[in-house]
């Protein structure tokens, strides 16, 4: 990493955010040259205190992707972007569905065609979603499964995955999708439900409050720890191949029961209740998630190395010890 990264001119869109002040942590010990862009607007996780231990390394720009103008000379002479600017909630993409699709779509563009007008050599590695599949319809599920996203959310960031490789095809851009399935740990936002239900639960349990699961809670996801999400957008950053979307996974199938349970043994606090959908409760029927991520694995050598409990283990010890930045 040191090798591949040490003078690489780096710029993250959404980088005082939980994935993209990561990575930007881990750039900056190997020798990258950061820049961060972000809105800080306030319902989608920036936080200067996620750019702490950095400040003095980086660059920072207090900035929209949406300024035409900042972003085209942002991008200038970068060798990697790395864009997770968003609207980050699909409840909220429901009620305001043209601010999800100015932010996820309309941004996106202004990044793409800056890059194609003046920075045509840089890759650009795009932060999209498991919601771009919609109803599971096999599990595992590979890129290839269909895609029929059930929320304006996950529609709109397939539309900005089918920018990403027009442009790619169209104008020979770098590009990598990758497809997140749901992350945690530490520089997570927890100040509301609609970020992360990981990170929620966490903060209830912290707080001593009964974690409430709508249904049986019987449904699997893949919960994937933020380190192998950097490790996984580090490999991609130097490696893969461009035009392509990756999913990222882990080998666990783990129900949100199981979740919640690895939460209250690590805090020692609060309880888990299963109650009834409330009336009128949005669901989006998915189905269990869980990812084939043979892909990635094969391209660029990715595993997912942090289990369940100990990613926990490690993201309790961390809000217990920084609480105050982030309730």
């Amino acid at each position: 990493m040191m090798k591949s990264f040490k003078d690489k001119r780096v710029l993250i869109t959404g980088g005082a955010g939980f994935i993209g002040s990561s990575i930007a942590t881990a750039l900056v010990k190997y020798g990258a040259r950061v820049t961060i862009v972000d809105a800080m607007l306030p319902l989608y996780g920036g936080n200067l205190f996620n750019l702490k231990e950095i400040e003095d390394s980086i660059e920072f720009i207090h900035g929209d992707i949406r300024d035409e103008e900042l972003i085209a000379t942002l991008v200038k002479d970068k060798d990697i972007i790395y864009n997770f600017a968003a609207q980050v909630s699909h409840l909220d993409s429901k009620d305001h569905p043209l601010l999800d699709l100015d932010i996820n779509c309309r941004g996106h563009l202004i990044i793409l065609e800056a890059v194609r007008k003046h920075a045509p050599q840089a890759r650009i590695l795009f932060s999209s979603s498991r919601m771009v599949y919609g109803k599971i319809l096999h599990t595992p599920a590979d890129e290839n499964h269909p895609t029929k996203p059930l929320t304006i959310y996950g529609i709109h960031k397939l539309l900005a995955e089918m920018y990403y490789r027009y442009y790619f095809e169209t104008f020979n851009i770098d590009t990598v999708t990758v497809r997140i399935p749901t992350p945690y740990g530490p520089r997570q936002h927890m100040k509301h439900s609609k970020y992360s239900v990981a990170g929620w639960f966490l903060r209830q349990s912290l707080n001593g409050e009964v974690i409430k699961i709508f249904g049986d809670g019987t449904q699997s996801r893949d919960y994937i720890y933020i380190d192998d999400v950097v490790d996984a957008f580090l490999r991609l950053g130097m490696g893969g191949r461009s035009g392509e979307a990756y999913n990222l996974g882990t080998d666990e199938r783990t129900r949100l029961v199981d979740m919640v349970d690895a939460i209250l043994i690590e805090t020692q606090s609060g309880s888990k209740e299963l109650v009834p959908y409330p009336e009128n409760y949005i669901v989006a029927n998915f189905g269990d998630y869980i990812a084939n991520y043979n892909k990635i694995r094969n391209d660029v050598s990715w595993e997912p190395k942090v289990n369940l409990r100990e990613g926990t283990k490690r993201t309790v010890e961390y809000y217990k010890k920084y609480r105050n930045y982030y309730w």
